[in-house]
């Protein structure tokens, strides 16, 4: 094969000399003589190129052989060039409680940044720091919560205090919800529009095909008077199947099958159009929704964040909600994808292999579809007598203000049946050196306020709710005590220890600024202690990727 490459300027060289030689002949030649001539070049440039791609091509067999295989067809490696975006994201910050007593934010259920992350570090590499939004980890994975008893109250809410293992003496304030989780006779007609990208960037096997099989998956789970509609955009957007009953099983699948990727994406023309057809079938016994798939490249038409969010958020309105897949590498735009959701009152997930499509759409297809509760908040008031700083780990991107809590217009996050939601404080308790230091002139305001009441309190919790439909919130308060929680029962011990161990882990990744001195292999090691009923696999699975997380720093 050296010969071969050594020797390939010299049939050049030789080609370009019998060129000229051919043209210094008289132009008294017959033209069978040129007929000739020409031949004899168009015969010299095919072996050329045929022994060049001789050549070429055990290179190229040699260069496959040695890329890693992906665990499935639909989890191709890594992209030559990375253009995934994510919204630059800063960690919230160690707050006092003198200067900043409460903390408010909305409640979030999505979990693509844990998805994403995966995938990455799955592939030899560590997520970047703006990828890793804590809450998505944390409320990646089920948690038993006791569950409400009826829907009159759409979920319970159990708050524990328990020790920091990465700062001595520092508490952890853990906050669980639990949705009501309704049985297959309580379950709504669903009334759903696919809008499936279809443009040029969602050719690979991760991208379309990985779609087209994600919602044929889901459609076993569908009852038969469930409705479906199919709609894709590329350069234009347009109806494939029209809202079909799930009992025509073999249509819908016909359709799904029909689907080719190429030409530019006109995503916003796509999603008015879903609208459009979603209004005009608008079922009001049923669950109106649109459910999103895309890698998130939108280059045509409308594409900037805040026309996109004002036209959902008018949608979302009259009751049509909206639900996001992004699927793929390369293209991926994660930032737009969580501004659809949110504002859509759905759930943004990230795909990337049929195992992860069948946790979204098939194992928590209730809680992906069916809402029990909107605009969900929580508020929590520290008590200054018995904590001097606190910080909210992960929800960055979830913050409200004070007065956001009380007022009933402000948009917030919904909580699906059956979902967890998990939130996690870290605090300084009284008596323990703080991370802040005290202000010179702060001593005599201090000591007035350990006199103040509530002392057996560290902090005081609310969450603001509506039931769907209702304009007006509910209100829900819990006291909690300044100790440890006692007496918890050993899978609810399991829950708090797991839930610290996934902030933790995520913590680490983002940088550490907050971890103090401890690593992966403590996250791992209180993971593994607290993995319990591991039904489905994920929390075995997060063990193995923090394994995979540790091994490749050192890469």
């Amino acid at each position: 094969m050296s010969s071969l490459f050594f020797n390939r300027p010299s049939l050049r060289l030789g080609l370009a000399v019998l060129t000229l030689a051919l043209g210094a002949c008289s132009v008294s030649d017959s033209a069978p003589e040129e007929e000739a001539r020409a031949q004899a070049i168009a015969m010299r440039d095919r072996e050329l190129a045929l022994r060049e791609r001789a050549a070429a091509e055990p290179q190229r067999k040699m260069v496959a052989a040695v890329v890693p295989p992906g665990p499935s067809p639909f989890y191709p490696g890594p992209q030559a060039e990375e253009r995934d975006r994510f919204a630059p994201l800063l960690q919230n910050p160690l707050q006092r409680v003198v200067d900043a007593p409460v903390s408010t934010f909305s409640i979030d259920v999505d979990t693509a940044s844990y998805s994403a992350s995966r995938r990455w570090i799955n592939y030899g590499r560590l997520p970047k720091p703006d990828m890793v939004r804590v809450e998505e980890w944390l409320n990646y994975f089920d948690y038993t919560y006791p569950v409400p008893e009826n829907a009159g109250v759409p979920f319970n809410t159990q708050v524990t205090v328990t020790d920091s293992p990465w700062h001595e003496g520092s508490k952890l304030l853990h906050i669980g919800i639990k949705g009501y989780e309704i049985t297959p006779e309580q379950r709504p007609k669903a009334n759903l529009v696919f809008l499936v990208d279809v443009s040029g960037s969602m050719t690979a096997p991760d991208k379309l095909p990985l779609v087209t099989r994600a919602l044929r998956m889901m459609l076993t789970e569908m009852n038969p008077d469930d409705r479906v509609a199919l709609v894709v955009y590329a350069g234009a957007s347009g109806v494939v199947l029209p809202p079909t009953e799930v009992r025509e099983k073999t249509r819908i699948l016909q359709a799904l099958d029909s689907l080719q990727a190429g030409g530019g994406t006109a995503g916003a023309e796509g999603i008015e159009l879903a609208y459009q057809l979603a209004r005009e079938h608008f079922d009001k016994t049923a669950v109106n929704r649109v459910i999103l798939a895309t890698d998130g490249d939108f280059n045509l038409g409308v594409s900037d964040d805040a026309s996109l969010k004002a036209m959902i958020s008018r949608q979302r309105e009259q009751g049509i909600y909206l639900s996001v897949l992004g699927v793929g590498q390369g293209n991926y735009n994660d930032q737009l994808m969580q501004t659809l959701a949110q504002n859509g009152n759905g759930v943004a997930a990230y795909i990337d292999t049929l195992s992860e499509a069948r946790k979204v759409l098939v194992t928590e297809a209730s809680a992906s579809l069916f809402t029990i509760a909107e605009d969900v908040k929580i508020q929590v008031e520290f008590n200054p007598a018995t904590v001097q700083e606190y910080r909210l780990i992960g929800y960055e991107t979830r913050a409200l203000e004070r007065e956001d809590f009380n007022n009933d217009a402000v948009d917030a996050g919904e909580i699906g049946a059956g979902h967890t939601v998990t939130a996690i404080y870290e605090f300084t308790p009284a008596g323990t050196a703080p991370r802040i230091e005290p202000g010179r002139y702060e001593a005599a305001a201090g000591a007035n306020v350990a006199t103040a009441s509530h002392g057996d309190e560290c902090a005081f919790v609310k969450l603001r709710y509506k039931r769907p439909g209702e304009k007006q919130s509910q209100l829900l308060e819990v006291p909690v005590a300044a100790g440890n929680s006692t007496a918890l029962s050993v899978t609810t011990q399991q829950d708090v220890d797991f839930a610290v161990a996934v902030a933790g882990a995520a913590e680490i990744l983002r940088g550490g600024k907050y971890s103090g001195n401890w690593t992966l292999e403590d996250a791992i090691t209180l993971a593994q202690q607290s993995k319990g009923d591991d039904e489905f696999g994920y929390r075995a699975g997060f063990i193995q990727m923090l394994r995979q997380a540790s091994q490749n720093r050192k890469l």
